[in-house]
C-alpha cells in the first residue's frame, strides 16, 4: 500500500537539512559559483524524485510539481531561521556567508519562518486536496499572494540595501521562486471558482441595499480608508518627507522604516504603489454591487499583506535588527496595534467575501428576476 502523496512530499521535504548540512560542511561544495550549480541540482534531483513519487498516477495536475518542489525548500528555509535564531548550528553558515549574507537579516529571518510553517503547511493541505478530487483554488491564490509579496520585497530590498554589493550567483536562485507564484496565479484565477446556488431574488435584494444599510460593509468602507492613509503616510516616510509628523513617526515609532537593510523601504513603496490601489477597489468593490473579482482579490490581499506583516512586525522588533531602528519600547503596543489592525483588514475582507458572496455575484436585473419567478 502506497502512503498518501502528501506523506512522500513530507519525507521528501525533511532531507533539506541533511542537505544543507553536507553543503556546508564539505570542503570540496564550498565554492561561491559552486552553490548556484549545486542548489540547481539537488533541485533538479528532488524534483526527478518526486516525479517517479506520482508516476502511477494519471491526470496530475502541474501545480503539484510546483507545490512538492517548494515544500522541500520550505524546510531549507526554516533550517536558515532555527540557526540564525540559536537554536541549531552548522547547517547555513557558509551559505550565508558566502552566498546569501541578506539571510542573517531579522526580515529573511522572520520570512524563513514564515516559508518554513506557513507555506508548507498550505502545500501539504493543497497536495491533501489535490489528490481527494477537492478544490484548492482559494488555498492556492493566499499562497500565491504571500509568495508574490515575498519576492517583490526580497529581491529588491537585497539590490538596494546595505547587501546589495555582496550579491552573488547564488542570489539568482530566487528567479524561478519569482516567476513561479505568478504563473500559478494565472492558471488559478483562469479556473472556476466554487459559488453557492442562490436564488436570483435573493441576490437582487441583496444587491439593492445600499452602503449604511449594510453596516458591515459601511464598517469596512471606513478601515480600508484609514488603511489607504496609513498606506500613504509610512509611503511618504520613507521618502523622506520633511513634514513633522512624519519625523516624529520615524524616530519615536517606527525606526524600523530607516534600516539600511532596504527591506522596510522597499515594502512600504509597495505599500503605496500596489497595496494602496487596490484598497482602493475593495473600497468600490463594497459600493457597487456585482463585482465577482472581489473574491479573488481579497484573497490575494490577504496573503500578500499577512505575509508582508508578519516579517515586517517581527523585525522590527527581532534581536538582529540593531537596537536604534527597533520600536522603542514604551511604544511597542502602539505600534504593534496598529500594525496588527493594518493586516486584520484584508482578512477580514476577505472572510466577508467568502462567507457573504451574495452582493458579489454577477448581476440581476429586474426583468432576470421575474422571469426566474414565472419559471417557478
Amino acid at each position: 500500500m502506497r502512503p498518501p502523496t502528501e506523506i512522500s512530499v513530507l519525507l521528501l521535504s525533511l532531507l533539506a537539512p541533511g542537505v544543507l548540512y553536507a553543503m556546508n560542511n564539505i570542503p570540496a561544495l564550498q565554492k561561491p559559483l559552486g552553490m548556484l550549480g549545486l542548489g540547481m541540482v539537488v533541485l533538479g534531483s528532488v524534483l526527478l524524485l518526486i516525479l517517479l513519487s506520482v508516476r502511477h498516477k494519471q491526470n496530475i495536475d502541474p501545480l503539484f510539481y510546483v507545490f512538492a518542489e517548494f515544500s522541500f525548500t520550505c524546510l531549507m528555509a526554516l533550517t536558515n531561521a532555527l540557526e540564525q535564531d540559536g537554536f541549531i548550528k552548522g547547517f547555513m553558515g557558509f551559505y550565508v556567508k558566502m552566498g546569501e549574507p541578506h539571510l542573517s537579516t531579522a526580515y529573511s529571518v522572520l520570512m524563513c519562518y514564515w516559508d518554513g510553517v506557513v507555506h508548507f503547511v498550505v502545500f501539504l493541505l493543497i497536495i491533501h486536496r489535490m489528490f481527494k478530487g477537492k478544490s484548492y483554488r482559494e488555498l492556492g491564490l493566499l499562497w500565491a499572494g504571500s509568495s508574490i509579496a515575498n519576492q517583490l520585497v526580497l529581491i529588491p530590498g537585497t539590490v538596494v540595501g546595505k547587501y546589495g554589493s555582496n550579491i552573488g550567483p547564488a542570489f539568482l536562485r530566487n528567479i524561478p521562486f519569482f516567476l513561479v507564484p505568478f504563473w500559478a496565479a494565472s492558471l488559478l484565477l483562469n479556473r472556476p471558482r466554487e459559488m453557492p446556488i442562490i436564488p436570483a431574488d435573493k441576490v437582487a435584494m441583496e444587491q439593492n441595499k445600499s452602503l449604511l444599510s449594510r453596516p458591515v460593509d459601511a464598517l469596512l468602507v471606513v478601515a480600508a480608508l484609514a488603511a489607504v492613509a496609513f498606506t500613504a503616510f509610512r509611503g511618504f516616510v520613507v521618502l523622506d518627507c520633511p513634514l513633522d509628523a512624519c519625523f516624529t513617526y520615524t524616530y519615536q515609532y517606527e525606526p524600523y522604516l530607516k534600516d539600511p537593510v532596504g527591506f522596510p523601504r522597499v515594502m512600504m513603496l509597495g505599500y503605496l504603489f500596489y497595496a494602496l490601489p487596490l484598497l482602493a477597489a475593495c473600497i468600490y468593490g463594497l459600493s457597487r454591487p456585482g463585482c465577482g473579482w472581489m473574491l479573488d482579490l481579497t484573497l490575494l490581499l490577504a496573503g500578500a499583506l499577512t505575509q508582508a506583516q508578519w516579517c515586517h512586525i517581527g523585525a522590527s522588533l527581532h534581536r538582529r535588527t540593531p537596537y536604534t531602528y527597533r520600536v522603542p519600547a514604551d511604544k511597542w503596543w502602539p505600534v504593534v496595534v496598529l500594525n496588527a489592525l493594518y493586516v486584520a483588514l484584508p482578512i477580514l475582507l476577505a472572510l466577508r467575501c467568502y462567507a457573504y458572496p451574495t452582493y458579489f455575484m454577477k448581476h440581476v436585473t429586474q426583468a432576470q428576476t421575474n422571469a426566474e419567478k414565472k419559471k417557478n
